[in-house]
């Protein structure tokens, strides 16, 4: 499955599939406007897209945040349900961690959800001990 599969960095990609994916996620409210998601893409130090080359479709995505120089966070990786154990996940993660590196940029994180520690902790990730992820609690 992963010949069928193409993963890339994008300055730009149909508003539609990324509000897909967000969904896929959960992350998608009813009051978000799609038009803004070109500024997201465009906001991010990196955003992968990976897209089935058959369909011409995005099934997974990845970015990152960062300042450019020192650190950055990934965020929003998702790949579509049906996409799911084939390995699409980790390739998006070892692009945004290759960009990463490319650029010097070594102290990369982020905040797993439950239950994807062990996907992560696969690809070189460790738990931050000592660490506790914090929000500022705004109505959502």
């Amino acid at each position: 499955m992963k010949q069928q599969i193409d993963i890339k960095i994008v300055d730009s990609w149909p508003e539609k599939e990324i509000e897909e994916l967000y969904r896929a996620g959960g992350w998608w409210r009813n009051s978000y406007d799609s038009s803004g998601i070109k500024y997201l893409v465009k906001g991010s130090f990196a955003f992968v897209i990976a897209e089935d080359k058959v369909t011409k479709k995005a099934i997974g995505m990845g970015r990152l945040i960062s300042d450019g120089v020192s650190d950055a966070y990934i965020q929003d990786m998702v790949v579509l349900p049906e996409y799911r154990e084939m390995g699409v996940g980790g390739m998006i993660i070892k692009t945004l961690l290759n960009y990463c590196l490319s650029k010097g940029i070594l102290w990369i994180g982020l905040i797993a959800e439950p239950n994807q520690d062990k996907f992560y902790s696969s690809l070189g990730f460790k738990e931050m001990k000592k660490y506790v992820p914090m929000k500022y609690p705004t109505e959502e």
